[in-house]
């Protein structure tokens, strides 16, 4: 086991003196991820930024009255006691992550932030043995409990005004043109285009090993070649399709799938049992093109599925025909 477990201290044993700096830091952080999130949604979230920045100063508050506690009671000298100092300590997402994270998310993380922090201060109140850390920490669990609600709250009224309207369709719209969009396209690039060469090998030489090859070949090539091509044709600042990285690995990783969901059963040594189960594999391929098209590019199912399944079957038929020829 590594020595940082070792280091740790358990959470049960902690003093009202070790319990107060576990606290003061605790909210000092929960105070710079909701300015994070506030910094990094004003632009295009201004009103869920106003949030973050009001919940931001609410922890901040809380700080200072620890802070005053803790002077009363201590001293000015505040031992260094954070989370992951802790054994059995709630944990929280590292600051870097928090810019990756959607809108939604976010907003759900936010509940359970405030959660988290009422459970911890319910649990301190009941160890703690000085009667003024008991009430301020009794006092903080009963805030930090009516906080999730507050969010709750504050989040449904900025979803039910126009603005917070826009704020949502902004997010799902930009979930749908940094992933959705690129995955589609890889997902549709590589269950199609590898039906041709994976189909005309199997038929050419009856031989799954051989087909197998192939279509790891063709799978995992095209998937590079797809996914280096997204990443680096657009950078998104002008376009606002976001991150090319993200968009890279969407269409890169989905082609790859695309292809192996029938260049796999080729693993089955008899040949014809394989085929069988290729070609299954693909009417589930398609089937779940033409959902992914529906749910979110607002496709008719019965359009979608005629498009991929007619592309689909010419592209089958193909290699059936040359393989088979």
């Amino acid at each position: 086991m590594p020595a940082f477990f070792y280091n740790k201290k358990k959470y049960h044993k902690l003093s009202d003196k070790e319990v107060l700096a576990l606290a003061i830091f605790a909210e000092e952080e929960d105070a710079k991820i909701y300015q994070q999130y506030a910094s990094y949604f004003l632009t295009e979230f201004p009103e869920t930024s106003k949030m973050f920045q009001e919940m931001c100063d609410e922890e901040n508050e809380h700080r200072r009255l620890l802070l005053d506690l803790y002077k009363t009671k201590f001293n000015d000298i505040i031992p260094y006691i954070k989370r992951e100092h802790v054994s059995g300590f709630y944990s929280r997402r590292p600051l870097w992550l928090t810019k990756n994270l959607s809108l939604s998310t976010v907003r759900k993380e936010i509940v359970k932030m405030e959660s988290d922090a009422a459970n911890f201060y319910y649990d301190a109140t009941q160890k703690a043995n000085d009667p003024d850390v008991r009430k301020l920490l009794g006092d903080l669990a009963a805030i930090e409990s009516k906080h999730g609600e507050k969010a709750t709250l504050k989040l449904s009224k900025i979803e039910s005004s126009e603005i917070g309207d826009e704020e949502i369709k902004k997010d799902e719209k930009q979930f749908i043109l940094t992933w959705v969009q690129p995955g589609l396209a890889g997902l549709m690039d590589g269950s199609v285009s590898t039906l041709a060469p994976i189909f005309a090998t199997a038929f050419a030489t009856k031989d799954s090993h051989t087909t197998l090859l192939v279509g790891l070949a063709a799978s995992i090539g095209a998937g590079i070649s797809m996914g280096f091509t997204e990443a680096v044709h657009d950078d998104g600042v002008l376009s606002g399709r976001g991150s090319p990285v993200k968009r890279g690995f969407a269409s890169g990783i989905m082609t790859t799938l695309g292809g192996l969901g029938h260049a796999l059963p080729y693993l089955i040594a008899d040949f014809y049992t394989a085929t069988v189960i290729a070609m299954l594999f693909v009417l589930v391929e398609l089937w779940a093109i033409a959902w992914i098209q529906t749910k979110y590019m607002k496709i008719k199912f019965t359009k979608a599925i005629f498009q991929v399944v007619f592309g689909g079957s010419l592209v089958l038929a193909a290699g059936i025909l040359i393989g088979g020829g």
